[in-house]
């Protein structure tokens, strides 16, 4: 069974449906080898799409996996974020107090190290992680200009940004760059319904481009309930795998969430390669309504309306 492939955006990347997030793999206790395992089984599976951040220390291990196969990089597209600056994290942190920084040289000096910490030439989607109340809309899209006619990165997008927060930078990277920006990468689960309210799916449809949904099983809450809603959610998701000849509810929560219109795309985050393949079936389950609303009303507590 393998994931398909998709455009975030009508001129943005080709990537895999669903995506492996590595935010924690500093912390997997993996030599470069096993992870350079993990990345090949991933690959067998169709995940070829890898999500990162400067302020995870995920970019340095990864990077060293791939130089133990210099062909590997160009099976993969390599998604990381910029603009947090916290105490205590080497030259790219922060000397007295956590903020975020998107002026066109803290983009540059995060790029670069990136790169040097991956271990490529070039990043194919970059992120700026969370919104900054200082970002200057024009000069970041002539930062971005500069690094895409620079090589260094191909495509651009932004994480946790507000609908007004993206529409400013969207028209500021428009005027620039013709595919403006290609994604918005959110907080989504059947425990964090509000992107369905707040018109950010909304706009990512508006706009053609595909959500980077992150934290779909509300951070393990619903493989392991801890509260009345968890549990509620968890039998309902229980309900619909059982429907489905499912023995995991993993595959159902991911196909919830791809069931969603605008072509959104879910991140994984284990680092067990058997968790990957359970949550891989996903990609050949098509809920119907009612089980989709089941898991709605599940969160929410009553029927709709």
């Amino acid at each position: 069974m393998t994931v398909s492939r998709t455009r975030m955006s009508a001129q943005g990347p080709e990537v895999s449906k669903l995506i492996a997030g590595y935010w924690r793999l500093k912390n997997w206790g993996m030599t470069p080898q096993q992870v350079l395992g993990f990345i090949e089984q991933s690959l067998e599976m169709g995940i070829t799409t890898v999500d990162h951040a400067m302020v995870y220390n995920s970019e340095q291990p990864f990077g060293e996996a791939l130089a133990l196969d210099s062909a590997i990089r160009e099976k993969l597209e390599i998604v990381t974020k910029c603009g947090i600056r916290p105490c205590g994290f080497g030259e790219l942190g922060a000397k007295a107090v956590n903020h975020y920084d998107s002026s066109a040289a803290a983009i540059q000096q995060s790029v670069d190290a990136s790169l040097n910490k991956l271990g490529t030439e070039y990043i194919d989607v970059l992120l700026i992680h969370r919104p900054d109340f200082l970002m200057n809309a024009n000069e970041v899209a002539e930062k971005f200009l500069q690094l895409k006619q620079a090589g260094k990165v191909r495509y651009f997008g932004v994480s946790n940004f507000t609908t007004d927060q993206f529409e400013l930078l969207q028209k500021a990277v428009k005027a620039l760059i013709p595919e403006g920006l290609v994604t918005n990468q959110i907080e989504f689960s059947p425990l964090y319904m509000e992107p369905l309210e707040n018109g950010l799916l909304d706009q990512c449809a508006r706009h053609g481009v595909a959500p980077m949904l992150w934290s779909c099983l509300g951070g393990g809450r619903l493989m392991t309930p801890n509260d009345e809603r968890s549990q509620r959610l968890h039998d309902a998701l229980r309900i619909v795998a059982d429907e489905c000849n499912l023995s995991d509810i993993e595959p159902v929560v991911y196909a919830w969430a791809l069931t969603l219109p605008g072509n959104a795309l879910p991140l994984l985050g284990t680092s067990k390669i058997e968790r990957v393949k359970v949550a891989v079936q996903a990609a050949n389950l098509t809920l119907n309504r009612e089980q989709w609303y089941r898991i709605w009303e599940a969160s929410t507590g009553h029927a709709v309306p």
